[in-house]
Parts: C-alpha cells; structure tokens; sequence
C-alpha cells in the first residue's frame, strides 16, 4: 500500500509541474494589468486540473504519514 502511494504522489508531482509550466505566463501576481482577465478553453481546463492534481498529491502527502 505504501509503495502505492509513494508512486501516485511522483505521478501527481509529474503531472502538476507539468501543468504550472504549461500555464500561460503573466496570469500569476505580478501580471501588471488591472484589466479583467478570463480564461478559456484548454487554459481554463489546465487552471483547474492544476487544483484538482494539487488537491490529489495534498491527500497522498497526508495519506502517507499515516501508512
């Protein structure tokens, strides 16, 4: 079980550096416009799979202090 987890969380770790990169840049907080900013299609579908990946390797990291 233990095994299984260490892998999924260098899976989740993979997979969120992956996106964090693949974001587009100058959307973070340093982006310099005040001028409202939406986010569509596929940048949209990466910004959220990026909480969700996050919230997955949160839940293995705790999940794997108690195993």
């Amino acid at each position: 079980m233990k095994n299984f987890v260490i892998i999924a969380q260098i899976v989740c770790a993979i997979l969120l550096v992956i996106f964090v990169l693949l974001q587009v840049r100058g959307t973070g907080f340093g982006r310099g416009s005040t001028a409202s900013f939406t986010r569509r299609g596929a940048e949209r579908l990466i910004f959220k799979l990026t909480f969700v990946v996050t919230a997955i390797f949160l839940i293995l990291s705790i999940t794997n202090l108690f195993i």
